[in-house]
């Protein structure tokens, strides 16, 4: 069990590369959306959110309480879920997901009121929902973009 909350919470490894592993795992979704994902219907986006949102809390407190660190720089499925909830429903031009991948990485580096409050969340529950409020700082940001546009 200890070995797949290790693969699941770093995403099968990602969580493992030396330098920014996060924006990586950010990239990698993206990534997998624009050439993949964006032709699925809408409630599987939702599935696939859900799942990787509440397999993520179980996941990354297992491995915060093993490893002892309150936020783990490998536990990388928060930036999976909260990018891929970024994305949701983007249309998959270059544009459109590059903005998605960039101000998702602004708003969880940043961390404006009130995602650091939200970080403090215990445990699993604090590493996801973070990335969570950052998703929809992002939504919104680009929904009010393309509705001016």
């Amino acid at each position: 069990m200890k070995t797949l909350s290790k693969v699941i919470a770093t995403c099968f490894g990602l969580g493992y590369f030396p330098v920014a592993p996060g924006t990586l795992t950010s990239l990698a979704v993206v990534l997998v959306y624009k050439f993949f994902l964006h032709r699925i219907p809408w409630p599987a986006h939702l599935l696939i959110f859900f799942i990787l949102f509440f397999i993520g809390i179980p996941t990354s407190t297992r491995l915060t309480s093993e490893w002892k660190i309150k936020d783990p720089r490998k536990v990388v499925i928060d930036e999976a879920a909260g990018q891929y909830l970024a994305l949701f429903q983007l249309n998959p031009t270059w544009f459109s997901v590059l903005l998605s991948f960039f101000l998702f990485r602004f708003f969880d580096i940043i961390k404006p009121f009130p995602i650091r409050r939200v970080e403090n969340f215990t445990k699993g529950w604090g590493i996801m929902c973070d990335d969570l409020v950052a998703a929809l700082y992002t939504g919104i940001l680009i929904s009010i973009y393309f509705l001016l546009k």
